[in-house]
């Protein structure tokens, strides 16, 4: 039989969704993959259900339902203070895992070179190998996860095409500072490589610190292409909604490379999720409160319990340091803590390029009674001692 692609040989499938697959299988409960357990905000829902007898039901326009659009240039200028062009700036995809993607492949060829920081969303470096481009990694150094920035300008004296920004941070919860964003725009622009951000965490910031986009920095528009995502901000990560900004000329050819991947977003999802992008500054005041909330709820837990665990700026992810349990395999430990403890994890080896294998990643987008659960079971930590030895499966 004739070999299927050497692409897929240097990664493997996604492992948070694979911890979600494990949890459902022992009942535990799923702090892997982030997506909430309570419903999105009233004024969708009700619209969803007017859309579900009114529709629209057919395709919209491919890069995205004109008043969609409309809607998102209007809150994105609203927080950025960069008024785009809702006809020629903005395309609507399914997700920000489409956005990266289309990003991706709109500033990539085979052959290419693309800057990312570790850890990171498990998704970069998949996106830049299926697109025939090689990742070049730039550690973030923990306890703050900030990077050195001669090590930096030497991933770009490589002549990568694009550096990939995700800003807040998925796993760290680090959110870059303006200075820090000024050092990577001056090397962006010195090299002429384009940025590639995802700020789909832009609105769960924690006080005192604060959410700046890079594409407001002088020159930066131009190379920027800001993916984007209406998950988060709304509970709403099964509707698959998400955007790419850029300038005209970036998102004309954005706009062929999605028009080929997917077509166009749910044209029903689109007209529904129009109210929450017209709601007012108090509900991002709000949001920002729950996830407050329920940040001090776990973190206040895990001290607790003693368990040793990073202080997120932002996003909803914690990681937890497991050194203590006696485990070189962080994957076999996640697996053995949703069978044995009933809590699902994601290994924070998934997240680095180093050697990392003592750190686990669990989220708090839950109901408050879901992570009092979670930690009840939690308690039981230290059992991981016991079961290290006991048979595990794949």
């Amino acid at each position: 039989m004739r070999k299927l692609s050497k692409k897929t040989e240097t990664f493997t499938d996604s492992i948070i969704r694979r911890m979600t697959r494990i949890a459902i299988e022992h009942g535990a409960v799923n702090l892997s993959q982030g997506f909430p357990d309570f419903n999105p905000p009233k004024a969708i829902l009700d619209r969803l259900s007017e859309v579900a007898h009114t529709g629209p039901h057919q395709y919209a326009i491919t890069w995205g339902a004109p008043n969609f659009r409309a809607a998102l240039a209007k809150k994105f200028e609203h927080f950025t203070g960069h008024a785009v062009d809702p006809e020629t700036e903005i395309v609507t995809v399914c997700g920000s895992t489409e956005a990266m993607m289309t990003a991706m492949m709109t500033v990539t060829n085979p052959g290419d070179k693309v800057i990312i920081f570790s850890p990171f969303y498990e998704n970069y470096g998949a996106d830049t190998i299926l697109c025939g481009a090689d990742p070049i990694y730039v550690p973030l150094i923990p306890p703050d996860f900030h990077f050195d920035p001669d090590v930096l300008e030497a991933a770009f004296k490589q002549n990568p095409a694009a550096l990939v920004l995700c800003n807040p941070s998925n796993p760290a919860g680090k959110v870059f500072t303006e200075e820090e964003l000024k050092i990577i725009a001056d090397l962006a622009v010195k090299y002429d490589t384009f940025v590639l951000t995802d700020e789909v965490y832009e609105h769960i910031v924690y006080k005192p610190y604060r959410h700046n986009y890079i594409a407001n920095i002088p020159g930066m528009w131009e190379r920027t292409l800001a993916c984007n995502s209406l998950s988060k901000t709304y509970s709403i990560t099964g509707w698959r909604l998400g955007y790419v900004t850029s300038s005209p000329e970036v998102i004309d050819v954005a706009r062929k490379v999605h028009d080929f991947l997917t077509v166009g977003a749910a044209a029903p999802l689109m007209e529904a999720v129009i109210p929450g992008l017209e709601f007012p500054d108090s509900y991002y005041e709000e949001l920002l409160a729950t996830y407050t909330g329920k940040k001090e709820l776990f973190l206040n837990g895990l001290d607790r319990l003693g368990i040793a665990h990073t202080d997120p700026h932002a996003a909803y992810y914690v990681m937890l340091d497991i050194s203590e349990y006696g485990y070189e395999d962080d994957v076999e430990f996640c697996y053995k803590l949703a069978e044995h403890v009933g809590v699902a994890a994601v290994p924070g080896s998934s997240f680095f390029k180093e050697p990392v294998n003592h750190l686990v990643r669990l989220h708090f987008a839950k109901t408050d009674e879901t992570l009092y659960d979670a930690l009840d079971k939690l308690e039981n930590i230290k059992k991981m001692h016991d079961v290290k030895n006991s048979p595990w499966r794949l």
